[in-house]
């Protein structure tokens, strides 16, 4: 009997992998296309009518020629599918005539030219895969994401971005070498044509001008990404340290190659990540295994969660202030994931010198094939739920946008508003490179990360909203910032349109050249291109999750004392204020 439930237990453990399909038909056939949340950031329920899932050009060809040929809109969908807005969904209704891509299975190719120190990789190609197989010729990658489960193909359509103002900066759609899309041919056949000849294969090159500059950023919106050439160089290591420093924000990010901020403002602590390359002879074998991408055991999660939605519905800042002290000091007493050495997985102090494919990303929690071991944000366990905003602002005005920060925190009547935040590491601070990118970063400027709690129910406002609210309105409308375009809530874009912007009109038209009859076009990439008008819904509670921003108290929650008021030091935003009469 004990023998039995030995063997048993591992079978538990490894019966549900890790993670869940974004894309996936339930019991009665119906197909959805989700995010590794499982919840868009418009929280609309996403439908198609099928998903297919090709493992080679040929079949992608044949996939997109067959869409192109029945009419139907499509969208490419990755394997982890991270981005909060409904970049990947094809419609907004029923799911007749709406088609699914998926690249899961379109990951496997990762060709190393070391002569012209190169790599073309499927679309699907996880980014760890690419940097490791880089690594193994000698050579490394300069750009990318924190996070290393990321498809290729879905880092460039979202212009994902690691921290770097050096050379090319820190995006990986500005280490582009070249681009093969599949794309709807744009020419009318007879029905009995084959699907192939309803879909064509395009190369694309910076010589190609607004095509190229536009397919590298492109929202999903111009074909399915086939192909993608990176420029790499040989191999270097970096050599990590991190400081407490003051007002130092845009000298740090031009001495510093790879240097980023965390900003713990309830704290009035920022950690400085000073962060460089040197040789390869460097004596050190360190890794980056950040501590919130590993597996982590389920019950701790789900303990996590339930903690903050108690201080929530006690409205409880000094609890969130006291566990959020407890999770930074040991966050910070374990190097927040860095290890010294590989072999021994310890963190003995800084400095930490590793290879950069080890350094630059971290992971590890996607491929865990436990029922215990999951990601911190996996939705079938109950785990962590949040919301993450992400806005550029031009480096000439970061450190006015963060003394009016500090300002609202100082003006505050509650002493620990923002301890929240620190729950989640904090204010992330980037440095984002200027890109030639249609739809990259149009200046040099420092990105803002946030990521903070979200009730799983819509309808309930958040302890302390009003002011990250009014941080974000402030970024946006006061400095100039420019939304991250795979994170932030819907109304974070809605001053975005042709009108406004040349270059957004340049990218319309060059998705208009690759897909005439806007197959891979939706409604939520129309507004966000200016096509269509955004067309806020000014609703009972929209402004609770940024669907809207108040004019009403009825667009917060006033039956639960959220009104809508002006923000303290920003005072043309409007938030939802909680007053206890």
């Amino acid at each position: 009997m004990l023998l039995a439930l030995a063997l048993a237990i591992p079978l538990l453990l490894l019966a549900d992998a890790f993670p869940p399909d974004p894309a996936f038909c339930d019991d009665s056939g119906d197909c959805f296309i989700t995010n590794a949340y499982r919840t868009w950031n418009t929280r609309q329920v996403c439908r198609v009518s099928q998903i297919v899932y090709p493992s080679n050009e040929e079949e992608l060809l044949e996939a997109v020629g067959y869409g192109a040929k029945n009419k139907l809109k499509m969208k490419a969908v990755t394997k982890s599918s991270h981005s909060l807005p409904p970049l990947a969904c094809p419609g907004d209704g029923a799911a007749a005539g709406l088609l699914a891509i998926s690249t899961a299975n379109y990951s496997r190719g990762i060709a190393v030219d070391v002569a012209s120190k190169a790599v073309e990789v499927d679309g699907g190609a996880q980014l760890q895969a690419v940097l490791d197989e880089a690594a193994r010729h000698g050579l490394a990658l300069a750009a990318s994401p924190y996070w290393n489960g990321l498809s290729v193909a879905g880092i460039l359509s979202t212009g994902s971005h690691g921290s770097s103002w050096s050379g090319k900066g820190g995006a990986l759609h500005d280490h582009v070498l070249k681009l093969r899309m599949v794309v709807p041919s744009g020419k009318n056949f007879s029905s009995s044509s084959s699907h192939n000849e309803f879909a064509k294969i395009v190369t694309l090159t910076p010589g190609d001008g607004d095509l190229f500059y536009a397919a590298i950023v492109s929202l999903g919106t111009m074909g399915v990404i086939s192909k993608v050439t990176l420029e790499l160089e040989p191999m270097f290591k970096r050599l990590i340290t991190n400081v407490g420093l003051e007002d130092k924000i845009v000298a740090f990010g031009n001495e510093h190659e790879f240097g980023d901020v965390i900003w713990y403002p309830s704290k009035r602590e920022a950690v400085y990540r000073i962060d460089d390359r040197v040789l390869v002879d460097i004596p050190g074998d360190g890794v980056n295994d950040f501590i919130g991408f590993q597996p982590t055991l389920a019950p701790a999660i789900v303990a996590q969660r339930a903690l903050e939605e108690t201080l929530e519905a006690t409205r409880s800042s000094i609890g969130k202030c006291s566990a959020s002290q407890t999770q930074v000091s040991l966050l910070q007493s374990l190097g927040y994931g860095l290890k010294n050495t590989r072999s021994l997985g310890l963190f003995t102090g800084y400095p930490v010198v590793g290879f950069q494919h080890k350094i630059q990303t971290a992971g590890g929690c996607q491929d865990s094939a436990s029922r215990l071991l999951i990601c911190g944000w996996d939705s079938a366990k109950n785990a962590l739920f949040y919301l993450e905003s992400g806005i550029t602002i031009p480096a000439q005005s970061i450190a006015a946008f963060i003394a009016d920060v500090k300002h609202l925190r100082d003006s505050h009547p509650d002493a620990g508003a923002l301890c929240g935040i620190d729950l989640y590491t904090g204010v992330l601070l980037r440095y984002v490179a200027a890109s030639r990118a249609l739809l990259g970063k149009p200046f040099d400027g420092v990105d803002v990360g946030l990521t903070y709690y979200r009730s799983r129910n819509g309808s309930v406002p958040r302890l302390n909203m009003d002011l990250w609210q009014e941080v974000e309105q402030m970024a946006i409308s006061k400095y100039g910032g420019v939304p991250h375009w795979g994170k932030n809530t819907p109304v974070t874009f809605s001053n975005l349109g042709t009108g406004s912007s040349p270059v957004l009109e340049r990218f319309v038209g060059a998705m208009r050249r690759m897909d005439p009859d806007g197959l891979f076009s939706s409604t939520w990439s129309d507004r966000l291109l200016g096509i269509q008008a955004f067309g806020t819904v000014m609703a009972a509670g929209c402004a609770l999750e940024g669907l809207c921003i108040c004019a009403r108290d009825e667009h917060c929650a006033p039956e639960k004392s959220y009104y809508c008021r002006p923000g303290r030091v920003f005072t043309a935003a409007r938030v939802c204020r909680y007053e206890n009469a």
